[in-house]
């Protein structure tokens, strides 16, 4: 490496160049780092020009030694004979660096200390949140596994078993104030938009018989027989978590809105928001709540539930708008063979008023949408000729929205002109024909007066918050629960909204270019084997995902080795030390 400057009419700046040859074999150059304008440096070393290059000539040697000292040659004796040591772990995971750095920027550190503060504890409370959510993320499964796992990271935990389920009672009542601190500190990692705040519920079950605290029995998304407890979860207008909590598995969902909502207002500094949610959080009460300041709401409403007149005005055909025009269309009399039409959104909107609250009804009407609802239900159909069997007796009896028993019903046969005794099961086609009139249709509510077109994107992007409770579920396995007091219950679920927050951010810096599986399993196969005396030997697969990892965080685990050394060096980057 050599020093190099570049003069121009009022000022000099000196570099470093490394040279080296590329991939077609000819010499090049490169900066390999920029020192300073010379004014600059001249006043920050107190001497001269001279002075100036002596000292650049000086770092060149300096980075000179400490890259050749990197790039150096390793050669590593290995002995056919010789056999390696017993109960020794080789393999580490070096896929959770990348969120060690994301839990660095959110402060997680600090965040701790505070909580130490106030509580009397001896263990490392950073250590066990971190690793639980690494755990999470990588390794999903019980406390016990996930410490174990723990174990195969590059930093082996300091503490024992037991001080995991002490710290999930902290964690657990430090809730609310961990949340409001990640959501503060995220805003530095990637400026969150409260623009727009969706909400909604699920719930999780329990590999358990009696209800008890609050795992209770009650109506579940799985339609599973065992004991829940619920989620409501808020989600902001780019898809990040915001904040959660945990009710009773018995209790009504739309009770649990408010209580969330206010305690945002409070603690997140978030007073002006659209609140979207489904038909099923949008009672009144939480329509009149969103109704007041400078909030406001869009909310999905069921076509089918509406009061009659407002149902057959919206089924009307006529006085529809294609959007992004004035023009009225009748939808009878479109060609939904035309690709344009076929591909084009509808809209009408109508006036609700009522004692309490005045709003608009906007239903729209996709071709497409149409063709999509008629092909699911024909599967259906379909399935429910083969529920009717040759005597025409149903296989199975209960009934849900979509179970194809919905479209078959009872009736009685006669014979020799008298009414038989039995009763046969036949295909319901007026049930059919009443579920078909509304396809294609979909209705919101809200009390916005802004542009019809926007406020149907602010209803479409509410997919991204099922995702995030099919990413809890299904790619970190927040359910089945196995813990038992209602204090680490909720710690659990902390950790899986750490963990998704986590995720969310690591994939807004990999600016969504992969799938959610393609990331996770990206991370959690980024294993190296380690070689005593020498360093870490990757044995994964370097891709477009490592790579992109890499470039983003500054620092490289892909190198042919990485010694030990260096290793602890990007340890402490990822701690941002």
């Amino acid at each position: 490496m050599r020093v190099t400057s570049t003069k121009s009419k009022n000022s000099e700046s000196f570099y470093i160049n490394h040279a080296f040859k590329g991939k077609n074999g000819k010499s090049t150059s490169k900066v390999f780092k920029k020192l300073g304008t010379l004014k600059d440096l001249m006043e920050e070393l107190q001497t001269d020009r001279d002075g100036v290059v002596a000292w650049a000539k000086e770092q060149a040697r300096i980075e000179t030694e400490k890259y050749n000292k990197e790039t150096e040659t390793v050669t590593i004796p290995f002995s056919q004979t010789q056999l390696i040591d017993s109960d020794k772990n080789r393999c580490f995971n070096v896929g959770y660096l990348f969120i060690q750095s994301i839990l660095s920027s959110l402060r997680i550190d600090n965040i701790c200390r505070n909580i130490k503060n106030r509580h009397a504890y001896e263990y490392n409370l950073e250590a066990i949140l971190s690793d639980l959510i690494y755990g999470r993320v990588l390794s999903p499964s019980s406390k016990s596994s996930t410490f174990e796992f723990s174990k195969t990271l590059l930093e082996s935990p300091k503490y024992e078993i037991h001080d995991v389920y002490r710290a999930l009672s902290v964690i657990a009542e430090e809730s609310d104030y961990i949340q409001a601190e990640v959501y503060k500190n995220s805003n530095f990692i990637h400026k969150r938009n409260k623009k727009i705040l969706y909400y909604d519920c699920t719930n999780y079950y329990f590999e358990i018989e009696q209800a008890d605290g609050d795992k209770q029995y009650g109506k579940q998304k799985e339609h599973r027989p065992n004991p829940c407890i619920g989620m409501g979860l808020f989600m902001d207008a780019d898809g990040m978590p915001l904040a959660f909590d945990t009710y009773p598995g018995n209790q009504n969902e739309q009770k649990t809105l408010q209580p969330l909502e206010k305690k945002i207002i409070r603690d997140f500094e978030c007073s002006e928001f659209i609140f979207c949610s489904d038909s099923g959080l949008g009672s009144q009460n939480n329509k009149l709540f969103n109704d007041m300041g400078n909030r406001s709401y869009v909310i999905t409403q069921s076509l089918k539930k509406l009061k009659k007149e407002d149902r057959e005005i919206a089924l009307n055909p006529k006085q529809y708008r294609k959007i992004g025009t004035d023009e009225f269309v009748d939808l009878s009399a479109l060609d939904e063979t035309n690709k344009e039409v076929f591909n084009s959104v509808y809209y009408k909107e109508i006036p609700l008023e009522s004692k309490k609250i005045s709003e608009t009804l906007i239903v729209t009407y996709s071709p497409k949408y149409r063709a999509y609802q008629a092909n699911i239900r024909q599967g259906q159909i379909d399935r429910a000729m083969r529920i009717v069997n040759e005597n025409g007796k149903v296989k199975k009896t209960h009934k849900n929205p979509n179970d194809p028993a919905r479209f078959i019903k009872k009736t009685a046969i006669t014979e020799n002109g008298e009414i038989a005794d039995k009763e046969f099961n036949i295909l319901d086609q007026e049930a059919i024909d009443k579920e078909a009139i509304y396809d294609g249709f979909y209705g919101v509510t809200t009390n916005l007066d802004g542009d019809v077109e926007e406020i149907i994107e602010i209803n479409k992007r509410r997919w991204q918050i099922e995702e995030c409770f099919r990413i809890m579920k299904t790619d970190f396995e927040a359910r089945p629960v196995y813990l038992q007091r209602d204090d680490r219950i909720k710690a659990h679920f902390l950790i899986c909204f750490l963990a998704l927050l986590s995720y969310r951010l690591l994939d807004a810096k990999l600016e969504h270019k992969y799938t959610v599986e393609n990331t996770l399993d990206t991370l959690r196969t980024m294993n190296v084997t380690l070689i005593d005396g020498y360093g870490y030997i990757p044995s994964y697969t370097r891709t477009k995902i490592t790579d992109n990892l890499h470039d983003i965080f500054g620092f490289r685990t892909d190198t042919q080795i990485v010694k030990k050394s260096k290793m602890r060096s990007i340890i402490k980057q990822t701690k941002g030390k």
